[in-house]
C-alpha cells in the first residue's frame, strides 16, 4: 500500500466534521492508500466492493435514460449510522470517503473533489478493461420489449412516475434479486437485466458497511449520479428493495420520498406475478 498517498488522503478525515475513513482505489479494485484506522484486509475488503459496485453502475448507465455520453459523477450509500461516498480519481482510479450520519454532505463532497483536483495525476491509474462495458445494454431503457405480462405492472408505481416531474422508471426487487413488478414504460427483458444487475450493486453497497464504521448497520439506500440522469435503490423491508431512474433535473428528495411512501402497498400486494413464476 503506498503510504504517501494514505498521507495524502488525510485530508478528508482532518478537515471535514464526522469523516470517518479515506480509501484511494484502483479500477481493478486494487488499494492505493487509505487513512488510519482501517484494518489492511478491510482496505481490501473495501476497495474490492467499491470497483465491483462502480463496475455494474456503469454497466447499467441507459437505465438512468438516453444519453450520448453518460458520464458517471459520484455514488453515495446511505446507511442507518452513517455513509460512504464514491468519486472519480482520474482515469481508472477512485476516491472512497465515509463518514457521520450527520456529516456536512456538500462539504465532504467539496473536499473529496478538491483532493482530487489537487494530486492530479497521483491519482491516475490506467484501467485493464475497455470501457466498452459501460455502453452495454445500450437503447434498453427507452426501448422496452414488448407488452409486460399480465400482473407485472404495478398501480402504485406508475401513480409515482406521473406525479414526480421527471421521474422515469421503477421496478421492485424481492429479496432473491428477482423483478416482482414494475412500471408499464418497462419490459421484462429490461426488468431482468436491471435487476440483476442492481442486485449486485445492491450487495456490493452493503458490503460496504465496514468502511462506514460496522458490518451490521442497516443498508437503507444507493444513490448513484450520472450526468445524463440519475438511479436509486431504496431498501423495501424482507430484503426486498426498489430500483428507480431520474432526470437529471429531477426532484430526487421529492422522487425517493414518493418511492418510500409507496413501499407499504407494493410489498403486501405485489407477489401475484413473482408468485406465479415460483419465485416468491
Amino acid at each position: 500500500m503506498n503510504t504517501d498517498m494514505s498521507w495524502m488522503v488525510r485530508d478528508i478525515v482532518d478537515n471535514v466534521p464526522g469523516a470517518r475513513h479515506a480509501v484511494v482505489l484502483s479500477a481493478d479494485g486494487i488499494p492505493r492508500g487509505a487513512t488510519e484506522g482501517l484494518a489492511e484486509k478491510d482496505v481490501r475488503t473495501i476497495s474490492a466492493a467499491m470497483s465491483g459496485m462502480q463496475a455494474l453502475s456503469k454497466a447499467t448507465a441507459h437505465f438512468a435514460g438516453p444519453a450520448a455520453e453518460r458520464r458517471w459523477n459520484q455514488t453515495v450509500v446511505e446507511f442507518s449510522e452513517g455513509w460512504a461516498f464514491l468519486i472519480g480519481a482520474g482515469q481508472g482510479a477512485y476516491l472512497a470517503a465515509a463518514a457521520d450520519p450527520d456529516v456536512d454532505l456538500q462539504q465532504i463532497s467539496f473536499r473529496m473533489h478538491r483532493l482530487v483536483a489537487r494530486l492530479g495525476e497521483n491519482l491516475t491509474a490506467p484501467p485493464r478493461v475497455s470501457g466498452e462495458y459501460a455502453e452495454e445494454g445500450d437503447g434498453g431503457a427507452s426501448a422496452p420489449a414488448g407488452a409486460p405480462p399480465a400482473g407485472f405492472v404495478l398501480p402504485e408505481l406508475d401513480k409515482v412516475i406521473a406525479e414526480v416531474p421527471g421521474a422515469r422508471h421503477a421496478v421492485l426487487l424481492g429479496s432473491h434479486g428477482l423483478p416482482r413488478g414494475a412500471t408499464s414504460g418497462m419490459g421484462q427483458d429490461l426488468a431482468d437485466t436491471i435487476s440483476a444487475a442492481m442486485t449486485g450493486i445492491q450487495a456490493y453497497s452493503r458490503a460496504t458497511a465496514q468502511f462506514v464504521g460496522d458490518p451490521d448497520f442497516e443498508w437503507r439506500q444507493t444513490v448513484i449520479e450520472f450526468a445524463h440522469g440519475w438511479i436509486f435503490l431504496i431498501a423495501a423491508g424482507d430484503g426486498a428493495f426498489l430500483a428507480a431512474s431520474a432526470a437529471p433535473d429531477c426532484d430526487i428528495d421529492h422522487f425517493t420520498a414518493r418511492l418510500a411512501e409507496a413501499v407499504p402497498a407494493l410489498t403486501t400486494g405485489a407477489g401475484t406475478y413473482a408468485e406465479g413464476r415460483g419465485h416468491v
